[in-house]
């Protein structure tokens, strides 16, 4: 082979991998979190998804109201938002009670924040905690799976 078509070939590659990963970055928003758009207003949605929560014996210990947060920080011009801070006793103790495990406290509760746009419409917002958990040591990814799956379907069933 000549220096010109191993150049060639060389440069080409370099470009491919530089542009795989420029996609990849564009694209990881959609791998790490998951949204819907609600198919009601914000505060019946909010009620909705803590309603279909608890009817599953999931806790709710925290309502994080966003808005009200700004607010009382002199900012006026944020949509409402809310983060439910959500927690299902069973499948958190799997991970509280081991030493190894613990490290992914700090992701614990999950969160699902209900937010709305500018154009009016009202988004469920979730990490992807299945795929996080693929991750982590232990079992953390098949508490993960299981956290995600059932939010996964509650979410689903509340927003019909």
């Amino acid at each position: 082979m000549t220096i010109n078509i191993i150049l060639a070939l060389s440069i080409g590659f370099i470009g491919g991998v530089f542009i795989s990963f420029y996609y990849l970055f564009l694209s990881a928003k959609h791998f790490i979190f998951r949204e819907n758009t609600a198919k009601a207003g914000f505060d019946t949605t909010v009620n909705a998804l803590v309603k279909g929560f608890e009817d599953k014996h999931w806790k709710i210990p925290v309502i994080h109201d966003m808005k009200e947060t700004m607010r009382k920080n002199g900012k006026t011009d944020v949509l409402n938002a809310k983060v439910l801070e959500i927690c299902q006793p069973e499948l958190s103790h799997k991970i509280l009670s081991r030493d190894k495990e613990r490290i992914a406290i700090s992701m614990m509760p999950c969160r699902i924040a209900v937010y709305e746009k500018a154009d009016g419409s009202v988004i469920i917002s979730r990490m992807n905690a299945s795929l996080l958990g693929k991750f982590m040591p232990g079992i953390i990814p098949e508490v993960m799976k299981s956290a995600a799956s059932e939010s996964e379907e509650i979410i689903e069933a509340t927003n019909k």
